[in-house]
């Protein structure tokens, strides 16, 4: 399992530790995994979208470049 540091801004990571505390999660991990999961559950179709729209137009630039 890959480990990953980030930080966070004191209000975000106080709800963080009262989650913990009230016994809504397990540790700060078991958090902070969750929700990646779920945002990118939510965000994989529109990600997906946007990528290939940034693909589409190098290509199309790509073509017009060598015009």
């Amino acid at each position: 399992m890959k480990q990953i540091q980030i930080e966070l801004p004191d209000k975000i990571a106080d709800q963080i530790e009262a989650m913990v505390r009230d016994g809504w999660f397990q540790d700060e991990g078991e958090l902070l995994r969750t929700a990646v999961m779920e945002f990118l559950q939510h965000r994989r179709l529109a990600l997906t979208e946007e990528y290939q729209r940034e693909d589409i137009a190098w290509a199309l630039q790509q073509k017009a470049d060598r015009r």
